[in-house]
């Protein structure tokens, strides 16, 4: 029996665009000619997989189909939420449509997560797959690169998981890597009758109301109709919070491997960091007395930039009337003017420049500087740059 993926496709990316009133779900951003379903899709092509399941919502069925089309995958199930109720709800419904048998091994990917070493990836997937039984679950640790207040963790014990920490601050998160601890990645691998017996004990409101909500559901097209009556009378709640942190039975899939769910700006500029050079296009490259920058990406509402700031370089003191701006350091040490602070920024480390705030980069070392930038707003040009001190002249 082939592994069935399940592609939880529900998420609207409110964290990367906080105050706009429409915003672009993340698994659906073009950021070149590819997006993050799109790269989900792929994944599930691997001969281990069976027809996948896209669990989402009404507001993206449109995107879904299309990319199913662009991605040349004919065979496939879409099971439709009438309303939000997070992710345990989202990953019942799932499993309870007919055509799953009850022993069916089930992966659960999120859309909107970046994977870079697949082989790697489904290996594990298809190594830990006789070790699933009627209860036991599965979840996927990545090896944390650096200590990070963005993503969840757990501990273990042998394979077994001890504990989950949720989002810690930056030092517990150093204790937390110290004791061996893994970045929690939200991918989940358990068979369906291990999901059914797990929601009746721990969670019987949600499994009765997501059973009548499938056992009602209207069937068109490939596409299943959850029933809304049914549906929103399950709690909403996320599957960690109702089922991970009250089952005994977890086990960890370990992996060593880049892994980013792109959940903010800091994430997507160090992506576009690793990859400049299929971004990178010499005649994208603008030379300043300062230093130079380039281009690497012109997304919807978005522009990603490197600067390079020689050293002894000094950009302007400026403010945009159009945009924000997120810069993650990638070299150097470049000192910050931002309003009324001054500091300096290491390797790493990131900082928003809200609209209409006055800063500035100096650069007043040897080596140089070069800092990934990403522009949002509703115009990302040179002319909304408006400038109240420059060494070089340019201020009228």
């Amino acid at each position: 029996m082939k592994i069935r993926p399940v592609i939880l496709c529900g998420g609207a990316g409110t964290r990367l665009w906080p105050k706009a009133k429409k915003h672009q779900a993340k698994q659906f951003i073009d950021f070149g000619n590819w997006t993050l379903l799109g790269k989900t899709l792929e994944r599930v092509k691997a001969s281990i997989y069976d027809a996948p399941i896209i669990s989402t919502n009404a507001k993206y069925l449109k995107q879904v189909k299309q990319h199913l089309k662009k991605h040349k995958i004919r065979k496939f199930k879409i099971v439709l939420e009438p309303a939000k109720r997070n992710t345990a709800p989202a990953i019942l419904s799932t499993a309870l449509i007919k055509d799953i048998p009850s022993e069916q091994p089930l992966m659960f990917l999120a859309a909107d997560h970046l994977i870079e070493k697949v082989a790697l990836f489904n290996k594990a997937i298809k190594k830990n797959r006789k070790k699933l039984t009627h209860n036991n679950i599965f979840i996927f640790g990545i090896k944390p690169t650096m200590p990070s207040s963005e993503f969840g963790y757990f501990l273990t014990k042998n394979t077994k998981v001890t504990r989950f920490i949720e989002k810690p601050k930056e030092a517990k998160a150093k204790q937390i890597i110290s004791k061996k601890g893994y970045w929690n990645s939200g991918m989940f691998y358990l068979r369906k009758d291990s999901i059914i017996n797990n929601f009746k004990k721990y969670q019987p409101n949600i499994y009765r109301n997501c059973n009548k909500a499938v056992t009602k559901a209207k069937y068109k097209s490939n596409v299943y109709y959850l029933n809304k009556q049914a549906f929103t009378k399950a709690t909403a709640k996320s599957f960690d919070y109702a089922i991970l942190e009250k089952t005994k039975d977890i086990n960890a899939i370990k992996l060593d491997i880049l892994w980013s769910d792109l959940g903010s700006w800091k994430e997507i500029c160090k992506m576009y960091g690793r990859n400049k050079r299929h971004y990178y296009k010499k005649k994208n490259v603008f030379h300043r007395p300062w230093g130079s920058y380039v281009n690497l990406f012109n997304g919807k509402k978005f522009l990603i930039k490197e600067l390079y700031v020689k050293p002894k370089g000094i950009l302007s003191l400026q403010k945009h009337n159009h945009r924000a701006e997120h810069w993650v350091v990638t070299h150097g040490k470049p000192k910050i003017t931002l309003n009324k602070k001054y500091f300096t920024m290491k390797p790493d480390e990131t900082i928003f420049i809200p609209l209409g705030a006055i800063h500035r980069i100096e650069n007043p070392y040897k080596k140089p500087v070069k800092i990934i930038e990403a522009q949002l707003g509703s115009i990302l040009k040179e002319t909304d740059i408006v400038r109240y001190q420059d060494i070089y002249g340019r201020v009228k």
